[in-house]
This record gives structure tokens, C-alpha cells and sequence, in this order.
């Protein structure tokens, strides 16, 4: 779901998968579930197709009840179920959203009418729906911070830097926030709290699927593009499927149609996009297992820590590297060092007598063999130091699982990143090693 005014921007783009684990459990019987049901029935929605049930390894998703072949609609939610912008504006918020200024934006009104509905608990018509979206999340913003700080260096900035996002989202919203007082009986301090909030934002960012709509004057300019959408969010992700989804503006459905077959009690699933696995903990809190996306972050500090000391007029190497767009996404994935991640290393291993050449090793040129050794030499090095500083957290966050029960979800969340990014780093290691053979 995802940034414009307090929303990561992001498009959902959501594809479908069939899983060759073993079969989900069925919780259609469970009330939570029977009531979503009758809600959405009541709002012309009935599905024939997917039922809720439990998968080992991803939790909660959707299950095919018969087998769903290329080509076919599994889900087509009525315009009803949907809970957008102008839901909230046909609402008792609506009046008030009209009056404030400056006008809240899109991602505020869907935030508010959240806390607010949420709060009036049996009295809201939007309950079950409520009841059925995550009591916690596990965003970075709903992470402790001593959990935080465990996160690889690269995506720890952007956890604290969605951390303070939030939190100013907060307190700029406080004053609009005032002013629904003579809607509720209790102080709207206590209502819209952080806490509260927080929630919302990150039910929005994290489930919410795009769908564009026009403008509304009582709203910022910002791109009102999110939309709830009740049951078929429950729907998990896997990185290697296709589907179609959209908004279809004939039949005023958002619908799902598969790309691919999939087997009578699989798991269904979607596809946010070739995101890798810090966008995904990021935007989404959680990580995907064997994601072919994933991959080692080498910020520009460490770029250079292991260079040779004899490495001559590395200013102006650094400066050539940021002019040209090289210092940022180099990384270690599954098949060893990215093409950038070595182009760098390249030009900042260039000799004095080599300097000269430096375009020539941004356009993918062999410059000699000892340029290209030494950049694989580099590369090996720092490898080995984000495969050591991986096993020193994954030894803290076990004694931290000992000693932390309560953060013991979060602990994992991290030590399963931990893990997958360790596995990189090995496959580039073995990698760099057979590189490394021919200029032995």
C-alpha cells in the first residue's frame, strides 16, 4: 500500500501464486471471519472462490476452495466494500474535514476516520472489517528501539527516519484532531493518541491498494491513491507471481484476475512488487524467505574503509562516484557483487598512472588486470566484514531472545533478515572466490 504528504509512495502491484507448502488450516468458522462474510454480503459481495485459512510460514491468507485457472477473476470487490476518501467524506467527518484549514490530506482523512470508527467500537458499521486488520504491526515505526538499532546500518536510517516521519504526522494533525471534540464525549487526546494514530498509519500504508481518485477540494492536492480493501487484503505476498488488479470502472469493482493456474487448497497469494527485503520490512514489516530480490547494502563509509592505504587522490574518486550517480544501491546479492558495487570499486582502485581512464570503467571497460584484481580483493574483504558483523547481531539477538520475551516477534522479524542477508552474503563470498581464481 504506500508516499505523498506522510505515505511512502507506492504503487501495490499485486500478482497471484500458488505455494507448494503444505495445505492452509480453514478459519472460515471462526467469528471474526463469519461476520466479515455477512458484512460483505450485505454489500453485494459474496466469494465462492477463496475462504480464510492459516499457512505455515505466513500466517493468515486466502485458500482456493476449487482449482482457479489461467485467466480467472478471483476477486471482484464491489465499489461498496471499498473504504476510500470519499467514504470518509460522506461521513460524520466529512462537515469537519470541509471546515478545516489548511485541508487535511488524503492519507489524514483515512487515518482519522480509522481511530475514530474504531473507537466507537459495536457502534460502527465498519467492525468487522476492524476486527479482522492486525491488533499490532511490526513497521519499523512500531519497533523498540533497542530492536531498531539491530537492523543493518542502511535500513536503521530509514526506521528512525520513518520513526520522526510518523511522529510528526502526529503532532502536525494535533490541532485538526481538536477540533472533532463535539464529536465525542471523551477528550480527543485521548481518542487520537500517538498510539492510536500510529496504528492507522500503519494500516494504510501497509494494506492499502492503489486506486486513483479525483481530487476532492476539502482535501491537500496531495495523490489520493489508497484504498481499504475488506477480505481481499488478507491476501499474502510472494515475490515471484503474476496477476492483473485494478479498479474496473465499467463494472465499479476492484478486481484480481490470475496469471497463472493455481491447485484445488493452495495458498493464494500477491505480489507488492520486485521490492527487496529492507523495502518490504519497511513498508510492510516482514521479510521474505528466499526472496530473489533481497540484497547487501554497501553504504559509502564502508565502501572505502578496506581499500589499500597506497589508494592515491580518493577525494576526487569519491566526488566522480557521486557526480555519476555510483555511491548509492551498491550491493552483495545472490549470484556476488552488483555490477555497480565492483564498477565503483574499480575506479576507486585505479593507480595514479590509471586515473585517466575513470570513464572508461563507468562505461564497463577492463582497465588491466591489476585494477581488476584489486577491486575483487576490496570486494572479498568487505563481504567478510558484513558476514562477521552479521554473525556477531545474530549472537545478540539469541541472548536477547532469552533475556526480551516480550520483543520476542520483533527479535525474530530481525534475526530472520539477519539470516536471509547472511546467506547472501555467503553465495557472494563463494563468488568472489571463483572470480578471484583467474587473476591468481
Amino acid at each position: 500500500m504506500k508516499n505523498g504528504g506522510g505515505r511512502t509512495s507506492r504503487i501495490r502491484r499485486r500478482k497471484l501464486f500458488t505455494s507448494s507448502e503444505s495445505r492452509g488450516v480453514n478459519e472460515s468458522y471462526k467469528p471474526e471471519f463469519i461476520e466479515l462474510k455477512k458484512w460483505l454480503k450485505d454489500r453485494r459481495f459474496e466469494d465462492t472462490t477463496l475462504i480464510p485459512a492459516h499457512f505455515p510460514g505466513t500466517g493468515r491468507g486466502l485458500m482456493s476452495k476449487t482449482s482457479l485457472q489461467e485467466g480467472q477473476t478471483i476477486i471482484s470487490l464491489p465499489e461498496s466494500c471499498l473504504l476510500t476518501t470519499d467514504t470518509v467524506i460522506r461521513s460524520y467527518l466529512g462537515a469537519y474535514i470541509a471546515k478545516w484549514q489548511p485541508p487535511p490530506s488524503p492519507l489524514l482523512a483515512l487515518c482519522t476516520f480509522l481511530v475514530s470508527e474504531k473507537h466507537a467500537g459495536d457502534r460502527s458499521p465498519w467492525k468487522p472489517y476492524l476486527e479482522v486488520l492486525p491488533k499490532a504491526y511490526t513497521c519499523p515505526v512500531c519497533l523498540e528501539p533497542e530492536v531498531v538499532n539491530l537492523l543493518p546500518n542502511p535500513l536503521k536510517t530509514k526506521a528512525w527516519e520513518q520513526r520522526s516521519h510518523v511522529w510528526e504526522f502526529f503532532s502536525s494533525s494535533r490541532g485538526f484532531f481538536s477540533s472533532l471534540q463535539p464529536l465525542f464525549s471523551e477528550a480527543v487526546e485521548t481518542i487520537f493518541s500517538y498510539r492510536a494514530l500510529r496504528w492507522a498509519w500503519c494500516a494504510v500504508n501497509t494494506r492499502a491498494v492503489y486506486m486513483k481518485r479525483p481530487p476532492l477540494l476539502c482535501l491537500s492536492p496531495e495523490p489520493d491513491t489508497c484504498a481499504l480493501a475488506p477480505y481481499l487484503d488478507l491476501l499474502n505476498h510472494s515475490p515471484d507471481v503474476q496477476v492483473k488488479a485494478a479498479f474496473n470502472e465499467e463494472t465499479r469493482c476492484y478486481e484480481i484476475r490470475t496469471a497463472t493456474r493455481c491447485g484445488k487448497h493452495k495458498e493464494v497469494f500477491i505480489c507488492y512488487g520486485p521490492h527487496d527485503n529492507h523495502r518490504l520490512l519497511l513498508e510492510y514489516g516482514f521479510v521474505c524467505v528466499s526472496n530473489p530480490h533481497a540484497c547487501v547494502y554497501v553504504s559509502k563509509d564502508i565502501l572505502v574503509k578496506y581499500l589499500p592505504s597506497t589508494a592515491k587522490q580518493m577525494n576526487k574518486k569519491i566526488s566522480i562516484l557521486e557526480d555519476h550517480d555510483f555511491i548509492e544501491n551498491l550491493t552483495f546479492g545472490w549470484d556476488g557483487p552488483s555490477w555497480r558495487l565492483l564498477t565503483a570499486l574499480k575506479l576507486l582502485c585505479l593507480e595514479a598512472e590509471e586515473f585517466m581512464c575513470w570513464k572508461k570503467v563507468l562505461l564497463g571497460e577492463i582497465i588491466s588486470d591489476t585494477n581488476e584484481k584489486a577491486s575483487l580483493d576490496v570486494a572479498q574483504k568487505i563481504c567478510h566484514y558484513f558476514i562477521e558483523e552479521t554473525h556477531a547481531v545474530l549472537r545478540k539477538v539469541s541472548r536477547m531472545k532469552d533475556e526480551e520475551v516480550a520483543l520476542m516477534n520483533q527479535l525474530t522479524l530481525v534475526e530472520t533478515l539477519r539470516t536471509e542477508e547472511l546467506k547472501i552474503l555467503q553465495a557472494s563470498a563463494k563468488a568472489l572466490t571463483t572470480l578471484q581464481t583467474a587473476f591468481s
